[in-house]
């Protein structure tokens, strides 16, 4: 019995060598192949690709085919990113390795450091039964309460910090629902929902992410035309809530819960949120601290004497504060999941990567100049199609700074209004479905083991498909309605 188990341990795990294989073959396609012509924009400009912007696009490949099957621990693929950057003279260890520790990536730490202190001191089992007691014991109703919670906050602070906020509320829920940790349909529409739903919500004011008020400062300047706050909202706010109930509808249908009711929820929510008593000293003190940054954050946007204020060192401020007045100890922050900050530090390093050595720009100059001679609507669509593919994978910042430039030239050729081409690129933006490193809703979500990358991929091709579906309603229809232009005068 003993050799029996020795040879089916030693026995190779051939579908992992294939993927494995693969990432390492695309990387060498493309890295050893002969130099690739330069991109050329509409004015005749051209884009030569380096061979360091090559090889960007090769890490890029390897890393990509990793993540998605996960043939190694997903923050090990980010080592791999930096690892290869220097070996292969990409760019030099003190700065492919220094975007490890962005500021982006901190505040991710720092928001999962709130989660983490919501669930030791019992806040996040207090709101998890006070909302069951409203929605009650059907599944469907404690998904929809869940998802329009998770979108109207990331209307007032990060979409980071409400996942990470809104994570530990939805593992006690789970609990109720008497699956224990096992992988369930419910659980997956619970996590994976609220990912999606995170980034819907995100898209409708400048406070739920930095890609909106990044993307405007960017667009005044090339367009010379300013959005306000107001504006944006205005626009947004029926595209977000239009996908936060498809996405309640689209998980219903593929991840219809096991079980339409749990009885007796609503009770037994009811009789556990009396066991807990009134609030104790560590619940006042962590509600104090995360609502005062969550308030600084907001505040923000409205009062220009507060822009000063960097939002990473605030976040970091409250996770000091947190260990000052003993709410987490050493415990704790041994207990961090490093997984899914490596996760992060590695998709900021080759989305850096990526756009230091122009391998981004000579993407999008390709994609979009395909389009040049094509319908208004067409274009429109291709720019949201290549921001949705590109922010899967870099910062969806740079994403919309790398096809703005080039989409706003080619635009008044096919008389297209920059207006319906920065709202288009801000939704998809918002909203990466495929890949974990698209936002860190998804990696924060994955923390529940309630599905694999390749699932979470798999799930990501028909939200995507739906989320391009609601991006041509918007600009064919909805937005013009509203008053948005989307054409202007040849």
């Amino acid at each position: 019995m003993h050799d029996i188990a020795i040879k089916a341990e030693s026995r190779l795990d051939w579908k992992r060598l294939a993927f494995m294989l693969t990432g390492v073959f695309l990387f060498m396609l493309v890295y050893l192949s002969p130099p690739w012509p330069d991109a050329v924009d509409p004015m005749g400009k051209h884009f030569p690709l380096s061979r360091e912007g090559k090889a960007a696009i090769a890490i890029f490949l390897w890393a990509g085919t990793w993540w998605v099957f996960e043939v190694v621990p997903i923050g090990v693929t980010s080592l791999l990113i930096g690892a290869l950057q220097v070996l292969f003279l990409v760019r030099p260890a003190k700065v492919a390795f220094k975007d490890f520790m962005d500021p982006s990536v901190l505040f991710i730490f720092g928001s999962i450091v709130i989660g983490t202190v919501f669930t030791k001191t019992g806040l996040t089992r207090r709101l998890s039964y006070k909302m069951l007691k409203v929605v009650g014991d059907r599944t469907s109703m404690i998904l929809l309460g869940c998802y329009v919670v998770t979108a109207a906050l990331t209307h007032i602070m990060a979409h980071t910090a409400v996942a990470a906020t809104i994570y530990p509320l939805l593992v006690s829920i789970y609990a109720l629902y008497g699956e224990n940790d096992r992988p369930t349909k419910f659980g997956k529409a619970l996590f994976m929902g609220m990912a999606y739903v995170a980034g819907a919500g995100s898209i409708v004011t400048l406070l739920g992410a930095a890609r909106g008020a990044v993307a405007l400062g960017f667009y005044n300047e090339i367009a010379g035309k300013s959005v306000s706050f107001f504006e944006l909202t205005y626009y947004m706010f029926p595209v977000g809530w239009i996908m936060t109930f498809l996405l309640w509808g689209f998980f219903m249908i593929l991840c219809r819960p096991e079980k339409k009711v749990i009885p007796g929820l609503r009770e037994k929510a009811k009789e556990l949120d009396a066991q807990l008593g009134p609030m104790t000293r560590n619940e006042i003190i962590a509600a104090l601290i995360v609502g005062t940054v969550i308030v600084i954050m907001s505040l923000r946007s409205f009062i220009p004497a507060l822009k000063f204020i960097d939002k990473t060192a605030l976040i970091l401020c409250s996770t000091i504060l947190f260990y000052v007045f003993g709410i987490l100890d050493l415990n704790d922050l041994e207990e961090v999941p490093w997984n899914i900050i490596l996760l992060f530090a590695g998709a900021m390093s080759i989305g850096f990567c990526l756009w230091e050595t122009e391998a981004a720009k000579w993407l999008a100059v390709n994609w979009l100049t395909m389009f040049k001679d094509a319908n208004w609507f067409i274009f429109v669509m291709s720019i949201a199609f290549f921001v949705m593919i590109m922010t899967n994978f870099i910062m969806n910042v740079a994403a919309i700074a790398i096809s703005l430039p080039v989409a706003l030239v080619i635009a008044p050729y096919l008389g297209v209004a920059g207006e319906v081409i920065l709202f288009a690129s801000l939704v998809t933006a918002g909203m990466p479905f495929l890949l974990l490193v698209g936002a860190a809703p998804n990696a924060i979500a994955y923390e529940s083991k309630q599905f694999t990358t390749g699932e979470f991929f798999l799930y990501g091709i028909p939200a995507s498909i739906l989320l391009m579906v609601v991006v041509g309603f918007a600009a064919a229809v909805l937005w013009p309605l509203m008053g948005m232009p989307v054409t202007v005068a040849g």
